[in-house]
């Protein structure tokens, strides 16, 4: 029998975030289970499975877009995350985050290193 695309995004999701992407759509059940269904589906089971970029790319592109977005803290934490799990090292992270000071602003870059550091904190 084939896989929904649920259950597609949602072993996709496991795969790049473990834990910390489960915890995002384990705490939107009681207020927006829809939310969390879409969540899965659409950038777990239709985007990043497509060919033509790799998993670290794909979390290096996201880690910059919000770092960029300079207001989305607790999802470039979980992206910060994915990407140390899908094998960034810590220096591509960080080069990308300072890359964004040119494009984004410093204070962008910035909240976007501060965050890196508890990510990596966390990580010991």
């Amino acid at each position: 029998m084939a896989q929904s695309r649920f259950e597609l995004g949602l072993q996709q999701l496991n795969k790049i975030d473990g834990q910390a992407g489960q915890q995002v759509i384990d705490s939107l059940q009681d207020i927006s289970p829809d939310l969390a269904r879409m969540v899965i589906e659409f950038p777990f089971a239709d985007v990043y499975p497509r060919p033509g970029l790799d998993l670290k790319v794909r979390e290096l592109i996201t880690v910059a877009a919000l770092t960029a977005m300079a207001n989305c803290q607790p999802q470039l934490k979980v992206h910060l995350h994915a990407a140390l799990n899908v094998g960034c090292s810590e220096q591509e992270i960080k080069e990308v985050i300072i890359q964004m000071a040119v494009y984004a602003g410093f204070p962008a870059a910035l909240n976007a290193m501060f965050a890196f550091k508890e990510v990596l904190q966390t990580q010991d």
